[in-house]
């Protein structure tokens, strides 16, 4: 009886790390206007960093609707150091190949797709808080059909 006690005890302990996911850094998402993303609503995340030491992946989740009218999305991207300095980024997520098909994960009539920011992994070069601002790179003054906007850090693998 002893023993099976044991190994109950030690499956749930395993199902319970592998649960876990000790990669995230940062994970959060915000929602996008329903009537419309306009290019002047900006979605911000702040990031506070104790971290320089470690490799981190940074990702941007788009969250659209299946009658979003096109196969892709431009993002501006502005990320403000804790010195105070500034750099600016355009970043492209295409979200359909070119004959039409969603590129991300389809759930009804949502579809969910990450894209890496800056390619490759990077440190966080100072302590203190990060802020990523997110705007509407389109060209339309306003688009609809994109739900959700997310920034996703986690630790890198390399």
């Amino acid at each position: 009886m002893r023993r099976i006690c044991t190994y109950i005890a030690c499956i749930m302990a395993a199902m319970a790390l592998a649960a876990c996911d000790g990669s995230v850094y940062y994970d959060e998402s915000h929602s996008v206007n329903e009537h419309g993303w306009l290019p002047q609503d900006t979605l911000t995340f702040d990031v506070e960093v104790d971290d320089t030491v470690h490799l981190f992946n940074f990702l941007v989740e788009v969250r659209n609707s299946v009658e979003y009218p096109y196969s892709n999305t431009f993002l501006f991207i502005n990320t403000t150091f804790p010195d105070g300095s500034v750099a600016y980024d355009t970043m492209e997520c295409p979200l359909a190949d070119p004959e039409g098909r969603w590129l991300g994960k389809r759930t009804g009539r949502y579809v969910d797709a990450r894209y890496r920011l800056r390619g490759g992994s990077a440190r966080f070069p100072m302590t203190g808080r990060y802020r990523f601002a997110v705007t509407n790179g389109m060209r339309d003054s306003a688009i609809s059909g994109i739900k959700d906007i997310g920034l996703r850090v986690e630790y890198s693998g390399k």
